[in-house]
């Protein structure tokens, strides 16, 4: 298993066990995070699981390829932190990322 920590401004964190090679989409939707949407179910199609990865751990969970970057232009305030979370896929060396939640998704 790999730790996942949900941030939220005004809330405590959730801190939430996700599968190795499940996405953080998938592990938030699993966990009831209420936040990610997830409307087109992981298919790159939508922004609606938009996330921003913490500075801290921006470099281990890398860069989005041309197609994401692509989506997060639709994306509600994206920024250099700005991950779609169906792309980032859990690894050992992920555990304990830490994942902060946009005010909206639309």
């Amino acid at each position: 298993m790999v730790k996942v920590v949900f941030k939220k401004e005004g809330a405590d964190d959730r801190i939430v066990d996700g599968l190795e090679g499940s996405s953080v989409m998938e592990t938030a939707l699993a966990n009831d995070i209420g936040e990610i949407l997830a409307d087109c179910g992981g298919a790159l199609s939508c922004a609606t699981c938009h996330v921003y990865v913490t500075e801290e751990w921006c470099d281990r969970v890398g860069q989005p390829n041309v197609e994401e970057e692509a989506m997060l232009e639709m994306a509600v305030d994206p920024d250099e932190r700005s991950r779609l979370s169906c792309q980032i896929r859990l690894s050992a060396d992920l555990d304990g990322v830490e994942i902060i939640l946009p005010k909206s998704q639309l």
